[in-house]
């Protein structure tokens, strides 16, 4: 007796819970970013970092084709909104040192900072306004710190396009 009011207590808390929960919730990535088309301008550099516009314009880009929630145009002017990514800072940390000398460093964080302005153009309405965006990767610089540096860069860029994407699409 005292087994079944359990359960039945047990399956009506469960309903109610469910029942609660199940008006909003959604698998996926979930809601609407508001717009259908996106167009991405070429991230702009005020860093020291070489070549690095083209290498993070097409890490951006290809992380909104993959997500593929909104269609990527050519031209400003077919955009539903346009994304506008400046880098704004770039340093390196030392977080290990060489064994042998503790003046060097053999492994180090790269921090890149930027900030994105999204502008819905039907409207002229700013969605984001200097939101500031940071990507984070370590390296190690056994074989060298330029060579280590250059080949994190389109790993950089890629953990820049990953807080991108999360910035302008995933918004509550």
């Amino acid at each position: 007796m005292i087994v079944r009011a359990l359960l039945a207590c047990f399956a009506l808390a469960l309903a109610a819970g469910l029942t609660a929960c199940g008006g909003r919730y959604q698998l996926g990535p979930g809601s609407d970013p508001g717009f259908a088309t996106l167009h991405v301008a070429i991230v702009r550099s005020d860093t020291m970092v070489p070549q690095s516009t083209a290498v993070f314009t097409t890490a951006i880009r290809a992380a909104f084709l993959k997500d593929g929630r909104v269609r990527l145009v050519d031209r400003p002017d077919e955009a539903d909104a346009i994304l506008r990514i400046t880098l704004t800072d770039y340093g390196r940390e030392m977080t290990v040192a060489q064994p042998t000398d503790t003046g060097l460093a053999r492994r180090y964080d790269v921090t890149l900072s930027a900030i994105a302005t999204l502008t819905d153009q039907r409207d002229g309405r700013p969605l984001l306004t200097d939101r500031p965006l940071v990507a984070r990767r370590g390296v190690f610089s056994d074989g060298g710190n330029v060579q280590a540096e250059a080949q994190t860069l389109p790993l950089l860029a890629e953990r820049l396009a990953e807080e991108t994407l999360r910035a302008v699409l995933d918004r509550w």
